[in-house]
């Protein structure tokens, strides 16, 4: 593996060769080098002042150089060259990330870059943005790692530079504090922390929860080791930090694959060499979401009660609260009612739907929209009433809340949340809001970055999910929260419920704020929860078909991410997937490729069409 170093003064002239060398690798010819060569020379005093970086071998051969010019809020990467030898092994985008981490820590906050056309594929799939080049350069700058392709004549001169921008970004504050700022271990104990609440609309091996546990890829911006209840497909990991720039993560799989009442975290301390490398290393863990095994796992105190607004109508009430204080006047809050038994929650039902109101029914529990309903007076006279109604939904208790009516579709979004979190220390961090893809009760994805959540809906989202943050840290919570609100049709928020355990939209932050620090600043991230699957495909299929994904996207501009790969070998195949871009129609652009990839992935497997007869040459019959 290439490691990096300052370049010395004593190697000017190896290094200008290297350039050389670099530079004819495209096919320039002769005459055009000589002319480069004065240009393209390095100079002793320039490893200094032009912060010239090496990328080298375990040998110590120079595989390639960078530079990063420029001082103050402008810079300027001035030279990115690889060895020909070593291009298509990832020196390149070593020696790019790396000039974006030294530009970001010195406050620039535009990086300019002039790039050979045969490397603007190299930069785009880096992330970098293309914009209008105000004049032509005399220099072409040759294509890094092997991007950008072979074609083109260049032996008349040089071709038109292509301009591109970056903006480098440290990681964000909030990503730093989460973790400390480093590395930590992720465990994905979904279906341990959905199982302490005894939910009836949960299926009893919750297998999606086995599912969303590969989520825990994405827990910190970046994690140290993953730790999974059932076996992921080999390629997954290797793909996914390549695509996020991680390296050395451990993965354990497989250690609680039948569902049982200590979950993941006890599997894990029945194995003490595992738990002792897991927890001896001084690395923060990372959960899904609080429970007793794991706070037995971590060493960490367990208290139940941190969790009692997980309870949506615990929740309501604490809301309730908050808006009671004032300072809220563009949030309402839906009126709930609990119902002690199935006879009150059939009069409530019944009542509601004969004044033409519709009705969310909830359970107490209930995640990712399981066990959440919306009935309409229609749905109540279809089905026969409202006691018809309620027969179909799973025993337990059942909460009615007002059905806020939304924006006319399209005008506006109308589901939304917020993210923060409580630190060890009883501090509340905002992390921002999301704009959520909610059908039928059920969420199935989500968008975050900037320019997501409209200007009219983004302040009063975010007092009031710090709010909640402030009153969390109260009540002793400590971890990750959202906020769920919809929007009415007045530009209002409705708070809907509180989530005390990390969610898709916190695996969009977390993904966000890595790219930002890995590609530069402004990057939107989606979430797919659910991408229906043509076919089942073997392991290694699925492998290909995600590693094919990932250069389709990357030529578009934007990066994607298998996050939920298991879901694809069952009997109806599905898959998480994440897809980023700094530009909204290139986001869009990538999730339509991956969705009609997806539709088609069992083209290979249709049959073929039958054979057509051969015409006849005596007429018709």
């Amino acid at each position: 593996m290439a490691k990096l170093r300052a370049a010395r003064g004593d190697e000017a002239r190896s290094l200008t060769a290297l350039v050389l060398r670099s530079k004819a690798h495209w096919g320039y010819d002769a005459a055009f080098l000589a002319a480069c060569a004065e240009e393209l020379r390095l100079r002793a005093v320039d490893m200094t002042v032009r912060r010239v970086v090496v990328a080298e071998d375990e040998e110590g051969a120079a595989l390639g150089l960078a530079s990063l010019e420029g001082d103050g809020h402008r810079a300027a990467l001035g030279l990115l060259f690889v060895e020909p030898a070593a291009i298509g092994r990832g020196v390149g985008r070593l020696l790019y990330r790396d000039v974006l981490r030294r530009a970001a820590g010195l406050g620039v906050r535009r990086l300019v870059i002039d790039a050979d056309p045969h490397a603007a594929g190299f930069y785009r799939a880096m992330g970098a943005v293309p914009v209008p080049r105000p004049a032509p350069a005399p220099l072409p700058v040759p294509a890094p790692d092997g991007a950008g392709g072979e074609e083109g004549d260049h032996g008349d001169g040089p071709a038109p530079l292509v301009r591109f921008e970056v903006a480098p970004l440290p990681l964000a504050g909030w990503a730093r504090a989460w973790t400390g700022g480093g590395r930590a271990v992720h465990v994905g104990n979904v279906a341990e922390f959905n199982g302490q609440f005894a939910e009836p609309s949960l299926d009893r091996d919750q297998s999606a929860a086995h599912h969303y546990a590969c989520l825990a890829a994405f827990y910190s911006p970046t994690p140290a080791a993953l730790v999974l209840p059932r076996a992921v497909p080999a390629g997954w990991a290797g793909l996914v930090c390549r695509q996020l720039g991680w390296t050395g993560v451990e993965v354990y799989d497989g250690l609680a694959p039948e569902t049982g009442p200590g979950g993941l975290s006890d599997a894990v301390r029945a194995r003490p060499a595992l738990a002792e490398r897991l927890t001896g290393a001084g690395l923060p863990l990372v959960p899904w979401g609080r429970t007793r095994a794991f706070g037995r796992l971590a060493g960490r105190p367990w208290r139940p009660e941190e969790l009692r607004y997980e309870s949506k109508s615990a929740a309501h009430g604490l809301f309730a609260r908050i808006l009671a204080d004032g300072g809220h006047p563009s949030v309402l809050l839906p009126a709930q009612w609990r119902a002690g038994t199935r006879r009150a929650a059939v009069r409530l039902l019944a009542g509601r739907a004969r004044a033409g109101e519709s009705t969310v029914l909830k359970s107490e529990h209930g995640v990712g929209g399981s066990g959440t309903t919306v009935v309409t007076p229609e749905d109540v006279r279809a089905a026969g009433g409202a006691r018809a109604v309620l027969r179909r939904l799973p025993r337990g208790p059942v909460l009615l809340e007002e059905y806020v009516r939304g924006p006319a579709p399209g005008a506006a979004p109308r589901d939304l949340t917020y993210d923060g979190f409580v630190d060890d220390a009883g501090r509340a961090h905002e992390v921002g809001g999301a704009v959520m893809d909610v059908a039928d009760g059920g969420y199935r994805g989500a968008t975050v970055g900037p320019g997501v959540v409209p200007e009219w809906a983004r302040g009063p989202l975010c007092a009031f999910g710090r709010a909640v943050g402030r009153a969390l840290a109260e009540s002793g919570y400590r971890g990750w929260f959202d906020v769920d609100f919809v929007a009415d049709g007045a530009g209002r928020l409705a708070p809907t419920e509180a989530n005390l355990r990390l969610t898709g939209p916190s695996v969009a932050f977390m993904v966000a704020a890595r790219l930002d620090e890995l590609r530069g600043a402004g990057h939107l991230v989606r979430i797919a929860d659910r991408v229906e699957l043509g076919a089942r495909l073997p392991d290694a299929q699925v492998d290909e078909w995600c590693a094919a994904l990932a250069r389709d996207c990357a030529e578009l501009g934007a990066v994607f991410v298998p996050a939920i790969p298991t879901a694809a070998f069952e009997p109806a195949p599905w898959m998480g997937v994440l897809v980023a871009a700094h530009a909204p129609a290139v986001l869009d652009a990538a999730e339509a490729l991956v969705r009609d990839r997806a539709r088609a992935a069992g083209a290979a497997f249709d049959p073929p069409p039958p054979d057509r007869p051969e015409p006849s040459d005596r007429g018709d019959p």
